[in-house]
């Protein structure tokens, strides 16, 4: 229905200039973001020891080339035994400091997008093989430690993980401190601590993971003190007029797990401390999960905390399509969408988005002679800013890419 269209462009952009809802520019703290897309964090397993280099230069490059606002790295390890493999990132050597730094002037430099760093610490999850030789597989040599908040392993082939002592967790924290003064030498424009996906933060989060008899286990209030203590202990790094984020697995997908009503509560606790947007993923805390996959299928979680909890999101999950993107923006349901299959199929997701809807975006001027689509057929004209899908469409599920789903 154009008319109906329209009339929600106008009211969208106040009686202006209609824009598509994902090219309006958005505010974190002291940070300009020139449209709602980012560039989701997702391991590349190519570093040597914690060591990235050209390639990701030209993967995290090409990306900001491309038009996304902004752009996330994989999550860097703030150690060297809190890589999930032996491929991870890390930011743990001066060398690692200085191949980020290059990294970000060159994002800085050559394209109008912000980059941000995510850390974490793997884990129980730690010590496994590079995801396309076996995902989640310990190693067959080269094994290094493992902690969590409690001797659980993750696969009944895993590495039982030591139970953390205070002189544990003192530790670890002060890693994630030096990691985040690195950052900032970098260049960083924003930090994202990862507590999602069953890694350590996240292991303590879930009472899956956290079995403990202290203050740090049982209630869901005790849970969350120890990733608090190490926000609050970046935070305090971390400089004032930079954003903060942090992402939560909403849901464990798994009875007795985290809930939607539980992940309301976590992102109020980090609202309470400090933190500028929530980053909502789901699940990954256990190998038997049973997630209900399908199109955007984590965007209800968003929805959820953003207008319950009061906190600005980030959407993130099975989004591939800029309809998707400029829905879920206009809906009100994140402030933000995260995309990260879309952006390795096309690096230039965002610019051949504004070209489909034909808005003005800005493109290198390396690239301006491609800035409209070649003709190639008589479909050719600007594809319309949101698809109403009425009876007949397919009903096809996503489902999490595998490895093995590749071959």
């Amino acid at each position: 229905d154009p008319e109906f269209v329209a009339e929600v462009d106008r009211w969208f952009n106040n009686g202006g200039e209609p824009v598509p809802p994902m090219f309006t520019p958005i505010h974190l703290r002291g940070l300009e973001l020139t449209n709602r897309v980012i560039v989701s964090p997702m391991d590349m397993y190519d570093a040597d020891d914690g060591l990235i280099g050209d390639f990701h230069l030209v993967h995290l490059g090409s990306k900001a080339l491309g038009g996304a606002a902004l752009v996330m790295t994989e999550m860097v390890c703030v150690s060297r035994e809190g890589r999930i493999t032996p491929g991870c990132a890390g930011l743990y050597k001066p060398e690692h400091e200085a191949a980020l730094t290059r990294l970000v002037e060159f994002v800085h430099g050559r394209t109008p997008a912000k980059i941000g760093i995510q850390l974490g610490h793997s884990g129980r999850k730690g010590s496994t093989k590079l995801m396309w030789e076996g995902m989640d597989e310990p190693l067959e040599s080269g094994n290094w430690d493992l902690i969590a908040p409690s001797p659980l392993p993750y696969l009944p082939v895993s590495q039982v993980p030591r139970e953390m002592s205070r002189a544990d967790m003192d530790l670890v924290k002060n890693q994630f401190v030096e990691a985040t003064r690195s950052a900032i030498r970098a260049g960083f424009d924003l930090l994202e601590l990862h507590c999602a996906h069953g890694y350590l933060l996240a292991s303590f989060i879930s009472p899956l993971t956290n079995v403990r008899s202290d203050e740090y286990g049982g209630s869901l209030e005790n849970r969350l003190r120890y990733p608090l203590e190490v926000f609050d202990a970046i935070r305090s790094e971390w400089p004032a007029a930079k954003p903060m984020t942090v992402r939560v697995s909403a849901v464990d997908w798994y009875e007795g797990g985290l809930s939607a009503d539980d992940s309301v509560e976590v992102a109020r606790a980090f609202a309470a401390h400090g933190v500028d947007a929530i980053d909502v993923s789901t699940g990954q805390t256990l190998a038997e999960e049973q997630p209900s996959f399908g199109r955007s299928y984590q965007t209800p979680f968003a929805d959820r905390i953003r207008n319950v909890a009061g906190v600005a999101t980030i959407a993130v999950g099975a989004i591939s399509g800029y309809d998707d993107v400029n829905s879920i923006v206009l809906a009100g349901r994140a402030d933000l969408v995260a995309l990260g299959r879309a952006h390795l199929y096309d690096p230039a997701w965002t610019l051949h988005a504004a070209a489909d809807q034909d808005f003005a975006m800005t493109w290198p001027v390396q690239f301006q002679r491609g800035s409209r689509k070649p003709p190639s057929g008589r479909t050719d004209g600007p594809r319309p800013r949101l698809e109403l899908i009425r009876g007949g469409a397919t009903r096809g599920r996503h489902q999490r890419w595998r490895p093995q789903s590749a071959r």
